[in-house]
């Protein structure tokens, strides 16, 4: 079932308004800022094991606790921030994805030396298959498992399968023209 039809089959409620919200106006839809980049990264990787209501409820403790998702600030972070986080309620206090983000931010700040942007760095890999892209985060980032690495790069319109083709913000996701049509 698609994004699309699950959101369609919830009841009117604050939850529907939650997904329609990140459906309507989020998922799909291309990113370039790296620090929004990063952000999506953050909330894919503490949805791991947890449904994604969860975590649109959380996202804005989220941005909150991880300084607005700014990628120099979270690299910095200290044992300190790291003991921080894990005692914030407002987001997911797990250990290991704490410390994927923290490292993430310094995998992603090599990039932008590298690559002049973590942006530029998924443009330079463009077009790859899902299973390639997968390695290739495996390989540069931590805790980016293969449905992880899915939902991110659909999210950000590098892989195709946000929405069904017959729902109206396919056809806006198409006027900007993401990496997946490219």
């Amino acid at each position: 079932m698609s994004y699309c039809n699950f959101i369609a089959n919830l009841p009117p409620s604050e939850r529907k308004t939650l997904h329609q919200n990140y459906h309507d106006k989020l998922y799909g839809f291309p990113i370039s800022d790296d620090n929004e980049l990063f952000g999506r990264l953050i909330l894919e990787i503490n949805q791991a094991g947890l449904s994604w209501e969860t975590i649109l409820k959380k996202e804005a403790s989220f941005r909150v606790a991880y300084d607005n998702f700014e990628i120099a600030r979270v690299a910095a972070y200290t044992d300190q921030d790291r003991e921080r986080l894990l005692q914030d309620q407002g987001i997911i206090r797990n250990k290991l994805k704490i410390n994927a983000a923290i490292e993430n931010a310094k995998a992603i700040q090599q990039l932008q030396a590298q690559h002049g942007s973590f942006d530029q760095w998924l443009e330079l890999h463009h077009p790859l298959s899902k299973d390639e892209w997968v390695k290739l985060f495996k390989k540069t980032f931590r805790f980016t498992g293969g449905e992880i690495v899915n939902e991110f790069l659909m999210s950000i319109g590098y892989l195709h399968g946000a929405h069904a083709e017959n729902c109206p913000i396919h056809s806006q996701i198409l006027e900007q023209k993401p990496k997946w049509v490219q």
